[in-house]
C-alpha cells in the first residue's frame, strides 16, 4: 500500500463524510503541511470523550506531519452556537469565555501535541472589523439560504423565534476559514452547513476551498442520545481514573466496537476486524477487550500508572465487592469553620466539582466510614480519619488536620 493510500486511510477513518475527497487527495500531493482548522466554541469548562472525536482526528493529521490550528471561538461564543437549537441560545459573557478557554487550553493537550499546534482566537481579526465589515461580511448570504439549515427551518415553520445575529453564526464561523487559509476544516455531522459556509466564503476570497471532513457525533454511555453533560450519559476527561475506568467497562459490547473506532490510537481497523471475530467465534470475552480500550482511555487522560492503578482497583472493588487494600491516607488541611462534605469529596480528588458533589450526596451515592451520607450540609473539622466512598467504586481514606 502506497504512503499516500495509508494517509488516506487514516484521515477517513471513522469520518462520516469528506468533501471533496479527491481535492484532499490533490493537496496531500503537494508534499506540503496542510492547514486544519477546528473550532471551539468555550461554552462548558470541561471536554467530555465526544469533543475527543475530533481531538483524535486531529492528532492523526499531526501525525502525518501537518499543521493543526485549534480555534477557540471566544467572539463566537458570545452570540451562541444555534447548531441543534429549537430556542436562541444565551450568549456567554465575555468573562465565562476567557476562564472555560484557559481550562479547553489545558485539556486537549492530553491529546494533541502542544509542539505542533497553533492555538488561535476568533477575536484576533473579529474584534478588529468594523461595524461596514460586518455588514459587508452579512451580505454575503440570503436569508433564504440560511433557512436551508435543518434547525433554522424547524424552528421557522414551528413559529419559533430566530434571532438576527443567530444568522451571523455561519457566516462568523466561514470567515475563520478565510483568515486562517484553512485547507480542512473538522466538523461534527451537525456542523456541515457552517463548514460548507466556509468552502463558499474562501472561494469568493481568491482562496482554493477548503476540504470539509465530518466526524459522526459520539453516542453517551446509554448508547442512544449524542453525549451530553445534561444528559448525565459522559465520560468526561478530566474524570478521576476510576471513573472513566468504570464508565468504559459499562458500555454495552456493541457500543464498545463504536469507541474504538472513534477514540482508539492503539487499535488498527485490521485488528478491531479480527477482534470482532474472536469475539464472534467465541473464543474471546469482549470485557477483555473493553478492558483494553479502557486502559487506554484512562492512560491517556492521565498516566500509564493511573491505568494499571484503575485495573487493581476495578478487580478489588467491581470483581471483589470489597474496599480497596492499598488506600494511601491522604492528609487534607481543613480550616478553621469546617470543611463541607462537597468541599470534602472534591479535595479527597472523588469529585470534580463541589456541585456533583452535592449532587452525589443527594443521590445518597456518598458514604462515609461505611455510613449514606444525607445532609449535604455536613461540617467535618480537623482530626481524625475517615473513609469517604463515592458510588461503587471511588473510595478515598483521608486525616482531617489543621489548615
Amino acid at each position: 500500500m502506497s504512503q499516500l493510500q495509508e494517509a488516506l486511510d487514516l484521515i477517513g477513518r471513522g469520518a462520516e463524510e469528506i468533501i471533496k475527497r479527491e481535492d484532499l487527495e490533490s493537496r496531500l500531493k503537494l508534499g506540503r503541511p496542510l492547514r486544519i482548522k477546528a473550532g471551539f466554541d468555550p461554552t462548558a469548562p470541561d471536554l467530555h470523550l465526544g469533543h475527543t472525536v475530533l481531538l483524535n482526528k486531529m492528532r492523526q493529521f499531526q501525525d502525518l506531519g501537518h499543521q493543526v490550528i485549534f480555534l477557540i471561538g471566544d467572539f463566537t461564543g458570545m452570540i451562541g452556537d444555534p447548531t441543534g437549537k429549537n430556542v436562541t441560545r444565551k450568549p456567554l459573557s465575555p468573562a465565562d469565555i476567557a476562564a472555560n478557554a484557559v481550562t479547553y487550553s489545558d485539556q486537549v493537550f492530553k491529546v494533541l501535541d502542544r509542539e505542533r499546534t497553533e492555538v488561535r482566537f476568533n477575536s484576533e481579526w473579529f474584534g478588529q472589523m468594523s461595524a461596514a465589515d460586518m455588514i459587508k461580511l452579512a451580505a454575503k448570504h440570503t436569508v433564504a439560504r440560511m433557512l436551508e439549515r435543518d434547525d433554522f427551518q424547524k424552528r421557522y415553520r414551528g413559529e419559533q423565534p430566530i434571532a438576527i445575529h443567530e444568522f451571523l453564526y455561519p457566516l462568523v464561523q466561514g470567515y475563520d476559514s478565510v483568515a486562517l487559509k484553512a485547507d480542512v476544516e473538522l466538523g461534527g455531522t451537525d456542523q456541515k452547513f457552517n463548514l460548507l459556509v466556509g468552502r463558499q466564503l474562501q472561494e469568493e476570497a481568491g482562496q482554493l476551498p477548503q476540504i470539509v471532513l465530518t466526524m459522526p457525533l459520539l453516542e453517551g454511555t446509554d448508547g442512544v442520545n449524542k453525549m451530553s453533560k445534561s444528559l448525565g450519559n459522559y465520560i468526561g476527561i478530566n474524570e478521576v481514573p476510576n471513573e472513566i475506568f468504570g464508565k468504559v467497562m459499562r458500555l454495552s459490547d456493541d457500543l464498545m466496537w463504536r469507541y474504538f473506532e472513534l477514540l482508539s490510537f492503539d487499535k488498527s481497523l485490521a485488528e478491531l476486524a479480527r477482534m470482532r471475530e474472536a469475539v464472534s467465534g467465541g473464543g474471546v470475552n469482549p470485557r477483555d477487550y473493553k478492558m483494553q480500550l479502557a486502559i487506554e482511555l484512562t492512560t491517556r487522560f492521565h498516566s500509564a500508572g493511573a491505568g494499571e492503578a484503575a485495573v487493581r482497583h476495578w478487580n478489588e472493588i467491581v470483581q471483589g465487592g470489597g474496599v480497596p487494600t492499598d488506600l494511601a491516607v491522604q492528609d487534607i488541611a481543613v480550616p478553621t469553620e469546617g470543611l463541607r462534605i462537597a468541599a470534602l469529596l472534591k479535595a479527597a480528588g472523588l469529585a470534580t466539582s463541589n456541585s456533583e458533589a452535592s449532587r452525589k450526596v443527594g443521590e445518597r451515592a456518598v458514604r462515609i466510614d461505611g455510613y449514606v451520607v444525607e445532609d449535604g450540609s455536613r461540617v467535618f473539622l480537623a482530626g481524625g480519619e475517615h473513609l469517604l466512598q463515592l458510588g461503587k467504586r471511588g473510595f478515598a481514606r483521608v486525616r482531617l488536620t489543621t489548615a
